[in-house]
């Protein structure tokens, strides 16, 4: 719980913006793999100094990849975290993010602060899972984690109820499949809060594995 507490009470300085802005890659990667895995084409994957992100792609199932932004980085970032609770592969788990990362880099970014962010990003992981102990690992990865589900339900509540007007995912989706901006923000959000609930209780338990010595 106190790391929970230090990531909300962190979370409006300038000390965690590359921390968000590695969320918003989450939340762009989910778009990007949620279109290749309903068939589609990305084109390419852009992110911004001031936290926004875009992916512009071909094909693939257009509810599924609309959906994915919100609800699929709030996956990475449970994955993370059950990841760093529940397994001692953290090094490992590091280093395949890492991997990950330089593969989309290298595959659909093109603008300079995106490829130079993301790449550092990824070298960055590689560097941690290589030359760092387990504890800093998991570490890592629970602030990682813990940051996309906090960072979810906010960016929800922002994009799709606070400023509906925002061409966000939520109002595509009503555009392209029916409803409203705030309909579907009300259902994406209550379905992440759920998620992050379960994962709260499930994760942060007794048997938490970190060991810092």
């Amino acid at each position: 719980m106190l790391l929970t507490a230090l990531v909300f009470a962190l979370w409006q300085t300038s000390a965690v913006t590359p921390l968000k802005i590695l969320i918003v890659f989450f939340h762009e990667a989910a778009h990007a793999i949620a279109t290749v895995l309903t068939g589609g084409e990305v084109v390419s994957l852009n992110i911004t100094p001031d936290q926004g992100g875009s992916v512009w792609s071909r094909g693939g199932n257009r509810f599924i990849t609309l959906t994915a932004g919100y609800l699929g980085s709030l996956l990475i970032g449970i994955g993370l975290l059950m990841a760093a609770t529940r397994t001692k592969a953290d090094r490992t788990i590091m280093a395949g993010c890492g991997v990950v990362m330089l593969v989309i880099a290298g595959l659909y970014i093109r603008s300079g602060f995106a490829l130079s962010f993301t790449i550092a990003a990824g070298v960055g992981m590689l560097v941690l899972a290589r030359y760092f102990s387990h504890g800093v690992n998991d570490m890592a990865l629970r602030v990682m984690g813990l940051s996309s589900m906090i960072y979810v339900p906010y960016d929800i509540f922002s994009d799709t109820l606070a400023r509906s007007g925002l061409r966000s995912d939520a109002r595509m989706l009503a555009e392209e499949f029916g409803g409203t901006t705030m309909m579907w923000g009300v259902l994406w959000l209550v379905i992440s809060l759920a998620m992050i609930a379960w994962c709260l209780r499930y994760g942060l338990g007794r048997s938490s594995n970190l060991r810092l010595r």
